[in-house]
């Protein structure tokens, strides 16, 4: 099948825009690869320091023919998704071993719950953590012992964060294992009807506490379609996962029979072996529009349009806002997973998944057939479904034809015929909409501006009785440089209540939502930020404010908006308490959200 035009045009424009700095990259990933196993260059002394406690694996590890493998994990107990990584250096090593090669737990990284910290000050230390995971897996990596890493990271900013890392070690072949998605649990729409009765006092703190507990009840990832999972998707679009390893359950055979595999499958493209791989290879620009297209096919998480341009641009790839709507325009939204629909992820998996979606976008030619990947120089192998088989681990063809077309459908009769992702441009600034899961009748909403610097004065505003009729929410200093650019998820029940009961809503922030956030249309990510003194800080209560995401427009209908001088907050409060005076460089040097509001890159 012949390649999309726009999907060819914008790969062009991306590889044309990034020429520079790829060079570089790829110039230095030379040089260090052609520099041969890092272990050979190091002194006796700090060899025998990296093997000292490495008991039957010290003889290999002192002659350094055999490859080595670095382990980077993200497992904590507290997150559900890292929870089984607790035993996977144990599992790593002894299949090591059995590959011919020796693994060490490299280092650790944080990893914490945006669940957990929802609307608590936690989560402005958030978005910065991708940062923090992306020094800390540098660190790690440091020690240049290593012929290839294996991460082990799944949630919001985890992966995006080891990402950063691994493409900065770009000569070292990379892959990423994951854990998988907790069994279904009560399902998320009953859970979030739960929440909005919750909101409106119509049950109490017990029922909900029931609800909640009922929905994240063991070891996995939560099974909505949110950031964490969307992560999972993209690493097998992108080629850094085996095939058909993303959504399978953790605590199962063939959960730890991919594990296996991956470490074998390290082992096997290291420098020393036949088909050396390194992951500056694989992440190019053919590898980030794959994960694109996979974003707009699957309705993924709005968190992965901030993620992608810093991944990208560690690995000297540079991504616009106009390639993310540009490629929405034209593939297909094929999947029906919450919040876009009623489905969990383990439903879209029996559905046939993403073997079977992979290869319908390969024959509508909407991938990069050609994009080298950990299992090979194209992406057929992903049209695959592992499977055991008297015990062995196999691959065999996906499936055909969609086994529930309520949750899956086929490219040629999609859920929409866009993957539902908007860019905004307008004199409010520049930010985005994700629209697959808002109703058509609500993509273009025109009403007053209420003006918030704070979720909180939200909720006691709707508790007070104040929103009475049509309504843009708007809530400001919320951007990376304000205050970390915390999720504003917490507000999706209060605002669900309020369209509910037939107001005209929406939100506007230069902060984000989570990804599991949906059936409200939300501007966000807006760009200036007020704190940077964007247009959003020249905005009054009154002003009639017009959110239109079929024309992709944000604007201000006011005369004299532009002659307005910002507003200025007190951000103080956001400077001290759970950890936030130890961020205050990053809020001082973090860059805009259209780039991907970071730090490191």
């Amino acid at each position: 099948m012949t390649l999309n035009a726009t999907i060819a045009r914008v790969t062009d424009r991306i590889r044309a825009r990034s020429e520079g700095p790829r060079g570089e990259y790829l110039a230095r990933m030379r040089a260090a690869a052609q520099q041969g196993p890092a272990r050979a260059h190091l002194a006796c002394g700090n060899q025998a320091h990296a093997y000292a406690a490495m008991g039957t694996d010290k003889a290999a590890l002192a002659e350094a023919r055999l490859p080595n493998i670095g382990i980077v994990t993200a497992y904590n107990d507290m997150l559900s998704a890292h929870q089984p990584y607790e035993d996977y250096p144990r599992l790593i090593r002894e299949a090591a071993r059995r590959a011919g090669a020796t693994a060490q737990v490299a280092g650790g990284v944080p990893a914490m719950c945006d669940g957990v910290t929802q609307g608590q000050a936690g989560m402005e230390l958030s978005l910065f953590s991708r940062d923090v995971i992306a020094l800390a897996a540098g660190v790690s990596l440091s020690h240049n012992t290593f012929d290839a890493a294996v991460f082990l990271g799944v949630c919001d900013k985890i992966v995006p964060g080891l990402i950063i890392a691994a493409a900065t070690f770009s000569h070292l072949p990379a892959i990423f294992v994951p854990a998988g998605p907790m069994t279904s649990g009560l399902p998320n729409d009953e859970k979030g009807k739960i929440r909005q009765k919750f909101a409106t006092g119509e049950v109490g703190r017990e029922a909900l506490m029931a609800a909640e507990m009922a929905s994240y009840h063991g070891p996995g990832t939560c099974t909505f379609y949110g950031t964490a999972n969307t992560n999972q998707m993209l690493m097998e679009f992108m080629g850094l996962h085996l095939p058909g390893s993303s959504f399978v359950n953790p605590g199962t055979p063939l959960r730890e029979a991919l594990t296996l595999a991956a470490v074998e499958r390290a082992a096997q493209i290291t420098a020393q072996g036949n088909d050396f791989r390194p992951v500056g290879e694989v992440l190019d620009e053919r590898a980030f529009v794959n994960g694109l297209v996979g974003l707009m096919a699957t309705g993924g998480s709005t968190n992965l349009v901030l993620h992608l341009p810093a991944m990208a641009r560690a690995a000297g790839v540079i991504l616009d806002l106009e390639d993310f709507a540009d490629i929405s325009d034209v593939v297909p939204l094929m999947a029906k997973v919450y919040p876009n629909g009623l489905a969990d992820v383990n439903h879209f998996h029996a559905a046939g998944g993403l073997g079977y979606m992979i290869g319908q976008l390969l024959d509508a030619g909407l991938l990069h057939p050609d994009a080298k990947t950990i299992a090979g120089d194209d992406m057929r192998h992903y049209r695959q479904e592992p499977k055991l088989r008297d015990g062995k681990l196999v691959w065999e063809d996906g499936a055909a034809d969609t086994l529930n077309d309520r949750i899956l459908r086929p490219a040629s009769a999609p859920f929409a015929g866009t993957g539902g992702l908007k860019q905004l441009t307008g004199n409010l600034g520049r930010g985005v909409i994700k629209v697959s899961a808002v109703a058509a009748d609500r993509h273009v909403i025109e009403a007053p501006a209420r003006i918030f610097h704070d979720q909180e004065d939200v909720k006691r505003a709707f508790k007070a009785g104040e929103f009475t009729s049509d309504v843009v929410v708007v809530v400001r200093f919320q951007g990376p440089r304000a205050n970390g650019m915390p999720e504003l998820h917490s507000l999706t029940p209060t605002l669900s209540v309020l369209q509910d009961r037939g107001l005209r809503v929406a939100l506007v922030t230069d902060g984000r939502m989570s990804g599991a956030s949906g059936k409200v249309p939300a501007a966000i990510h807006v760009s200036p930020e007020a704190a940077m003194g964007g247009p959003l800080a020249r905005l009054r209560d009154g002003d009639l404010v017009r959110l239109d995401a079929d024309a992709g427009t944000l604007t201000v209908l006011a005369e004299d908006f532009d002659s307005r001088d910002p507003v200025r907050a007190d951000l103080s409060a956001n400077a001290h308490g759970t950890g936030r005076e130890l961020f205050e460089a990053f809020r001082r040097n973090v860059g805009n959200a259209t780039e991907g509001a970071a730090v490191v890159v």
